[in-house]
């Protein structure tokens, strides 16, 4: 009898320093689900490295969680895409600004460049050795279980049948944010929001080569003219005059310069083959254009052997099953990140993530190149983009958050995903253990904190910052932030909108045709700028398009103060009818006309 008591004391003392220290991964781990009758404390569906961060930190952080993918693999873009050439989220002084769970996915797989296959195998092991973490590979989201707006579980198709699994919160990781579209959710398509909902951004298809002499790439990259291209051990980018010069025999379809990144076996992926035409919600429209991009690159081999440094005598290993898909669904949430967030570089006061990335925006069938709005030093993330109107019981992650549509040219890429899974998980243990919706937290500091907190504890960089952008003090900076937010204006990398340059016939005309027409009032398309074009011309135009009826240069000024469309600081820059204008005066007056024909 003496022996059992002190057996019982010892374990009863055991339970208790575990409790105090802290047992696995977590000081805070789940013995049950927080409701009873309740399968599991979270369910995230969607694989991809965004959906396995939030259920690896879920899980750390104590809940129960089930982890639901329809794939044979974990990864998603990373290994069944093969994008193994991560878009780093670098401010402008080489930090790397998501830490936390990306960086122990990084190191883990040797930096910016991977082998796919390391990558698979760690995903894998980083869920299923999770205690709190239950793994379903192939097992594909039919759709959600609602109690009212309120999310309570999926239903999903495994091993042939349908089964239904019970949560208290949900995470949606699905890259279309299917589960939050499904369950009711705001959204809008690519770039609706902007009015231009038909516009379908290429999609590439990742291919690999065996054969790359790469110390003939490197020397040829590391020495050549440019000073945008260039090649490391692992990586290499390049080739932008030989991949644009090639003619596609598919006129939906482009090649590009190369993003090479090399494999364990000494093969190389490349990320450079633009499908156009493909409706990236659309499985079977997916399927096509994998099979078009195929059959293209059986013309696209011989062109690179014969005109690509290097790539003598490559041949073709295959490409990923999954196309890079750049944008589809955005939800609408507490809070749509903006473009302004971005290129301002914006602290938020529920920072969950700070990233940075340029605002890339990919070409359309109609278009030769893409744009670079912008890049920014550093933002922020905030919760509230995490939280989708209407649904309870949700947060949605990865590139189909609440952003804007120009704003996701940036926030849409991997390690940015990566982290707001971290903070997803991190979130769900507070919202169960303290008894608040993810929708009362977006609202309360308090909640906020404590997330923050925690997820700092975990490696997150969540500092406080302000950045500066010279480009903001310049006066015609009000009227950049209109054109720019329509998707009218670039900087590229250098943020760089030249604005005490001449403006330009055709730069002004596509400016005021493409900005009217997103707006609901009629108008003519403008045809008659000319070459060059002076102050007079422009203030003419403008006129015609105000309703101003008057045929002098002064009097046209004059009806166009009146409707404040032109202002004193424009004309004090405009000296002479003859002159042409500065692009600031011009963008200012597109500017200030596009509102007043929102106005009307």
């Amino acid at each position: 009898m003496k022996k059992i008591k002190w057996l019982s004391i010892i374990l009863l003392l055991a339970i208790a320093m575990c409790g105090l220290a802290g047992c696995g991964n977590n000081s805070n781990v789940a013995e049950q689900p927080v409701e009873d009758g309740v399968d599991y404390d979270v369910i995230v569906v969607g694989g991809d490295p965004e959906g396995v961060c939030a259920a690896v930190s879920s899980a750390r952080n104590g809940l129960k969680t089930l982890l639901i993918e329809d794939d044979e693999a974990l990864g998603g873009l990373m290994t069944l895409g093969k994008l193994n050439f991560i878009d780093i989220c670098e401010s402008r002084d080489g930090s790397i600004l998501t830490q936390g769970l990306f960086m122990e996915f990084y190191d883990a797989v040797g930096g910016t460049a991977f082998d796919v296959e390391t990558a698979k195998q760690f995903f894998y092991d980083w869920v299923v050795s999770e205690e709190n973490a239950t793994l379903k590979l192939n097992t594909t989201f039919v759709e959600p279980v609602m109690d009212g707006n309120t999310i309570t579980g999926v239903v999903v198709e495994e091993g042939g049948e349908q089964v239904t699994y019970t949560a208290s919160r949900v995470i949606d990781a699905t890259v279309d944010a299917d589960v939050a579209a499904a369950a009711g959710a705001p959204y809008t398509i690519a770039g609706e929001d902007i009015g231009e909902k038909e516009r379908h951004m290429g999609v590439t298809l990742v291919f690999e080569l065996s054969g790359v002499n790469w110390d003939k790439v490197v020397d040829y990259l590391e020495n050549d003219d440019n000073a945008g291209t260039g090649a490391t051990e692992k990586t290499a980018w390049g080739y932008t005059r030989e991949g644009y010069a090639y003619e596609p025999k598919d006129e939906l379809m482009r090649l590009r310069g190369f993003n090479v990144a090399r494999q364990d076996n000494g093969n190389v992926l490349v990320n450079a083959l633009i499908i156009f035409g493909v409706d990236a919600m659309s499985e079977e429209s997916k399927a096509e254009g994998i099979a078009r991009a195929q059959k293209e690159l059986e013309y696209i081999i011989p062109y690179v052997q014969e005109n690509f440094i290097g790539f003598e005598d490559v041949a073709l290993v295959g490409t990923a099953s999954q196309l890079y898909v750049r944008e589809s669904r955005h939800i609408i949430g507490e809070y749509q990140l903006t473009i302004d967030d971005v290129l301002e570089n914006r602290d938020q006061w529920d920072k969950i993530a700070i990233v940075a990335y340029p605002a890339d925006i990919q070409p359309t069938a109609g278009q030769t190149y893409g744009t670079v709005i912008g890049s920014p030093d550093r933002y922020a993330i905030p919760f509230r983009c995490l939280v989708p109107l209407d649904v309870e019981n949700m947060l949605v992650i990865g590139r189909s958050a609440s952003y804007t549509s120009l704003a996701a040219g940036s926030a849409r890429v991997i390690p940015v995903g990566m982290a707001e899974g971290e903070a997803a998980g991190v979130a769900s243990a507070y919202s169960l253990n303290n008894t608040i919706s993810f929708r009362d937290m977006s609202a309360d500091e308090t909640a906020i904190v404590d997330v923050q907190k925690t997820l700092k504890k975990q490696g997150a960089y969540l500092d406080d910052f302000e950045v500066h952008e010279t480009f903001m003090d310049h006066w015609a900076y009000p009227g950049v932030k209109v054109i720019r937010s329509l998707g009218l204006l670039d900087g590229g990398y250098s943020n760089d909108y030249r604005l005490d340059e001449p403006m330009g016939k055709w730069r002004l005309q596509n400016m005021i045709n493409n900005s009217l027409k997103k707006t609901d009032g009629e108008f003519e398309l403008v045809q008659d700028i000319n070459d060059p074009v002076t102050n007079g011309n422009m203030i003419s135009v403008t006129a015609r398009l105000a309703g101003v009826q008057a045929d002098t240069y002064e009097a046209q000024l004059a009806g166009l103060k009146e409707k404040g469309i032109v202002t004193d600081e424009i004309t004090s820059r405009m000296t002479t009818e003859t002159e042409t204008p500065m692009a600031a005066e011009a963008i200012m007056i597109v500017a200030n006309l596009y509102n007043y024909y929102l106005a009307q």
